[in-house]
């Protein structure tokens, strides 16, 4: 009886990772509050608008759009990708492919995988918190990032 209860409590905990459902997101990071390494950054703080449709249960397709301010430039970014989620416990992977305009004429190509947790504070919205590397394909030495971000998530 007892197994039955956890099968059914932890099939519905993650119900929203089920094919056709949608997403809307917002993320932040930052590598000016020790959050990341960028060998070309001494300040970096990002916010990114997320928007995803899952084709398949646990396989979400995901499209950002993205602004940086990093040493006194702003730049912005448009990025595709994907990820999936393990329904049994809420982790995803996933990866991006990015596209940055940076000021000084830097229009660099990243290609950005992730890991990460969907904390549910109710049935819709999340708190999500990941590790991502921003592996940039131009210039990889000088515009690599590595860090830690958290978003927010509504599944519908």
């Amino acid at each position: 009886m007892f197994a039955l209860l956890l099968a059914v409590v932890s099939t519905s905990a993650f119900a929203q990772f089920e094919k056709g459902t949608k997403f809307v997101g917002a993320n932040l990071q930052g590598t000016g509050f020790g959050m990341g390494y960028s060998k070309s950054t001494d300040f970096h703080i990002g916010l990114q608008a997320n928007a995803g449709y899952f084709i398949e249960d646990s396989w979400m397709l995901l499209g950002e759009l993205g602004w940086a301010h990093q040493n006194g430039k702003s730049n912005v970014g448009l990025g595709a990708g994907a990820r999936y989620y393990l329904q049994q416990n809420g982790f995803y992977f996933g990866g991006m492919l990015k596209y940055k305009h940076i000021p000084a004429n830097f229009n660099n190509v990243y290609l950005t995988p992730e890991a990460g947790y969907c904390f549910f504070l109710n049935d819709h919205v999340s708190i999500e918190p990941a590790i991502y590397v921003d592996m940039c394909l131009n210039h990889f030495k000088d515009f690599t990032n590595v860090g830690l971000k958290i978003g927010f998530g509504y599944y519908f």
